[in-house]
């Protein structure tokens, strides 16, 4: 969410910045909110106005009362009786128009940053750099579940008789190697200098519509019926919410925590081939990197969180790229994304694993999460989210990049420990 007064005084940037994210539908929003914004401020100055004079005659009527002058005291009493029922008017307007501001204010979108590259969906993200170089074995690779199931690793059946579409069950080696994988990856983070966390898997409303827009809460989000709670679809919405309204001393900056968490998501509408398996699904778990710092910190931490994935999935042998997310494909509260894809040498081609985004204080205005500076000044922070790894998509990168002609995956010298010490995972009879 942007600051009300920035759009107030720079409309024609912020409908620029409409134009550019392809949202032309939300153009009038500008100057209703505008309209909304200078009705609310006219009704509490004249409330304000009010109740000054109404202290002021008040004054006055224990003055004539003092020297004996009930009649004009009684007159005075009565332009006050007048004023009154005029300020509860403007009172119980004002919540009406405050929240009509914020709710537009909601759905506008934050401006993006200048090196955004323009572009109406995420067919015009554009790549910026390869780490690894892309190999396709002479052998053919199957599909991740039949590889899977040659591990004895995985069940679709029984958890479509369990919990419906979109669900799985792990088993044995590649459940293990699940786990091996968020306990690496969360060791990596904490070797980087961040604090481990494992926060709430459910949220209140008021956190969500703090931490994202509403096309993907709608999108995303399951509610607990019957109470005031949303399960989590990222670590990122419980762990910025952590700090809602917290007023943060700016020596503690930066904040730097890595967070595990299961992950719960809708995934609305139908999807095509390559999304069947464990590809998109409704539950599955996640190692996240999160920062709360000051405004000019917050590109390079930016910069620093994304080469992170990086960095650890070429630990772990597979080659990614990393894509800069066009401004159509920003949700509404990013400044600036980048996405991390890895190598699939079955598809000969990369796909997504993991997506860095820059929040600006989009997120901090939103939850109040504020900074207090050395000298006494108070100001919005910074978030950023970035995702470390989660399987059990990355394991379809994995086992594509790790298998064997015979049925067998490769174990990285790095996953080892977190796999009794084995080498390689071999297929079962």
């Amino acid at each position: 969410m942007i600051d009300i007064k920035f759009l107030r005084e720079n409309p024609d940037v912020v409908k620029e910045n409409i134009k550019k994210k392809f949202q032309d539908r939300k153009l009038p929003l500008v100057d209703e909110v505008i309209e909304l914004d200078k009705k609310r401020r006219e009704n509490q100055a004249e409330a304000d106005d009010i109740r000054a004079e109404k202290n002021k005659i008040s004054k006055e009527i224990g003055a004539l009362m003092a020297q004996g002058k009930k009649e004009e005291a009684e007159a005075v009493k009565a332009k006050v009786a007048e004023s009154a029922k005029r300020l509860a008017e403007l009172e119980a307007l004002q919540p009406e128009l405050d929240e009509k501001v914020r709710n537009i204010m909601l759905t506008i979108p934050n401006i993006i940053d200048p090196s955004v590259p323009i572009g109406k969906d995420d067919s015009e993200n554009v790549e910026v750099q390869k780490y690894g170089d892309p190999v396709v074995p002479d052998f053919e690779i199957p599909y991740h579940t039949e590889i899977m199931e040659k591990l004895a690793g995985i069940d679709l059946d029984a958890a479509r008789r369990v919990a419906g579409n979109g669900f799985y069950y792990l088993i044995g080696d590649v459940a293990r190697l699940h786990s091996a994988v968020l306990s690496y990856a969360r060791d990596f983070m904490i070797d980087k200098g961040f604090t481990y966390v494992i926060p709430p898997f459910m949220i209140r409303s008021d956190v969500v519509t703090g931490v994202m827009s509403f096309d993907e809460m709608d999108s995303m989000m399951y509610k607990i019926e019957g109470e005031d709670l949303f399960l989590i679809g990222t670590s990122e919405h419980s762990m910025i919410g952590r700090f809602k309204g917290e007023m943060i001393d700016e020596a503690e900056l930066p904040l730097t925590l890595t967070s595990y968490s299961p992950c719960f998501r809708k995934e609305k509408g139908a999807h095509g081939l390559e999304e069947r398996g464990v590809y998109r699904i409704h539950q599955f778990e996640k190692q996240e990197m999160i920062v709360v710092c000051k405004p000019e910190e917050s590109m390079d931490w930016y910069d620093k969180m994304w080469s992170y994935t990086v960095e650890l999935f070429r630990t772990l042998d597979i080659p990614v790229r990393t894509l800069e997310c066009c401004s159509g494909d920003l949700a509404d509260l990013k400044v600036k994304s980048v996405d991390v894809e890895a190598w699939s040498p079955r598809q000969k081609k990369y796909f997504e694993v993991g997506s860095c985004s820059n929040l600006g204080d989009a997120q901090a205005r939103r939850l109040q999460i504020r900074i207090k500076g050395e000298n006494g000044d108070k100001y919005l922070a910074h978030t950023l989210n970035n995702t470390v790894v989660a399987p059990p998509r990355m394991l379809i990168a994995f086992l594509e990049n790790n298998l064997n002609e015979d049925g067998s995956v490769n174990i990285p010298e790095v996953l080892r420990p977190y796999m009794g010490g084995i080498s390689k995972i071999e297929p079962k009879k």
